[in-house]
């Protein structure tokens, strides 16, 4: 089962390849409007980026917030564009770091199966959600994602999470359970709210290993995140560089993580991360606020 779900993965990332090249060409167009002016090739700013984001994701805090919060902190990103460009640009570390996981750590492929599938249902259709929305609610809805994910980290920051326990595998109504669960995640992550934690989560309350959340998350990430990804691609609703620099900074900063780096101080990095993606989705939020302030008020008729 295994290998059949990473050959499937490897037909999955072909094709997603193919859609996002042809799009790269026909954003130089001058009729391009959602990414006009913005360039194809990718600044060091933006490897950077893609580089320190996805080697913390491969340790498993999760690239979505930090990189949410760098676009923001730094400006490099429009608002509205934000959750399209993490799933465009984080969708080839993501496919990296499934096969190296879902290789080394053992996990039952019926329930692996069960739970990819689950969570690309979910993100095909949140993608189609998301990708229509105008930028005023992307950031009330990016904001309380952010939120949503500080609070997990701060949560396992205290201990508060479940510890799980040691199976690979879920039969009968848990994984109804832990299908039905993935397919919300999958559904949430278009919006900008990174899978991983909360999925260690579902797993952990599900009785089984808090290692096997690591092929279970990164397959999950590595099958939606292409699916999700062409409908923010078709609507040219993501920043290119910005994703490519993602993209060409990650991949490298995975294998660093998964084979080099054995100890890290990632009980401080995880306070520091809960601290500004706060400040981020307070950002957001106002941003949203202004936004509301500057709709005119509706004319009585005369």
């Amino acid at each position: 089962m295994k290998t059949a779900l990473l050959i499937a993965l490897g037909i999955f990332t072909v094709g997603y390849l193919i859609v996002w090249i042809s799009a790269n060409r026909e954003a130089k167009k001058p009729a391009d409007t959602a990414t006009e002016g913005h360039r194809a090739r990718s600044t060091l700013i933006e490897l950077f980026v893609g580089f320190v984001t996805n080697f913390f994701d491969t340790l498993g805090i999760g690239s979505f917030a930090t990189t949410s919060s760098m676009f923001k902190l730094l400006k490099m990103v429009p608002d509205g564009l934000i959750p399209g460009t993490l799933n465009v640009g984080h969708t080839l570390p993501t496919v990296v770091e499934a096969y190296i996981f879902i290789s080394i750590i053992g996990v039952d492929g019926r329930t692996l199966a069960c739970l990819i599938a689950a969570s690309i249902a979910g993100a095909w259709i949140g993608a189609g959600i998301v990708s229509r929305w105008p930028q005023q609610k992307v950031r009330i809805g990016l904001g309380l994602a952010l939120i949503a994910a500080a609070g997990l980290m701060l949560a396992s920051q205290l201990n508060l999470l479940p510890i799980g326990g040691d199976a690979e595998a879920l039969g009968g109504a848990r994984l109804v359970i832990g299908t039905i669960g993935n397919f919300i995640l999958g559904a949430l992550m278009t919006l900008g709210i990174g899978l991983y934690a909360p999925c260690m989560i579902l797993v952990s309350l599900l009785g089984m290993s808090p290692k096997v959340a690591f092929p279970i998350m990164m397959g999950s990430c590595a099958f939606l995140m292409p699916t999700g990804s062409i409908r923010f691609i078709r609507t040219q609703k993501y920043h290119p560089s910005a994703s490519i620099g993602l993209a060409l900074g990650g991949i490298p900063a995975v294998f660093l993580a998964a084979f080099l780096v054995k100890s890290l101080p990632l009980s401080a990095i995880r306070w520091l991360v809960v601290v500004v993606v706060l400040y981020t989705a307070a950002m957001m939020l106002r941003a949203a606020h202004v936004d509301r302030q500057k709709v005119p008020a509706p004319q009585p008729n005369s």
